[in-house]
């Protein structure tokens, strides 16, 4: 009964707390649904005419590699964040993400959310955040199955 009360009690000071935090947050705090594009065996790095900066590649799991990236559209005009795939099993691997990008001054520009979504066998997928039109620098960071990747440097 004791044990009942502590849980509620903590569970009660927990959401007091963030439902604070999510109140002084502002709307920009609202992360928007990313979106997976499949490529196949098709490097999307190598085969886009934008620059794409990116953290280190981190292992996911066994055969399943993934890197944030900060993009800068052909222009120059216009950035979005990503997080790319790389499954190098012999089947599917279901994986979610989550990215933000933030400008040289550590303010965020937004967050996304990749829903799980199956990587195909021996194949790239992208999650890619909304484009918008920015031209200062921008860095991203994120996860991939709550396997932190880090931060890609400023693009």
């Amino acid at each position: 009964m004791r044990v009942s009360r502590v849980v509620a009690g903590l569970t009660t000071v927990i959401t007091a707390v963030l439902g604070l935090g999510l109140a002084s947050a502002g709307p920009a705090a609202a992360a928007e649904t990313g979106s997976w594009n499949a490529y196949g065996n098709t490097n999307p790095i190598t085969s886009s005419p934008s620059t794409w900066v990116c953290g280190a590649t981190k292992a996911v799991a066994s055969n399943v590699l993934a890197q944030v990236c900060a993009i800068r559209s052909s222009s120059g005009s216009a950035v979005q964040a990503a997080v790319i795939v790389r499954n190098n099993r012999s089947s599917l691997y279901s994986l979610a993400a989550v990215m933000n990008m933030t400008n040289v001054y550590r303010e965020s520009q937004g967050e996304w959310v990749c829903p799980l979504s199956a990587v195909g066998a021996n194949s790239w997928s992208v999650c890619f955040g909304r484009t918008f039109t920015y031209g200062a620098q921008v860095a991203s960071g994120g996860s991939a199955n709550a396997v932190g990747l880090g931060w890609s440097a400023f693009v």
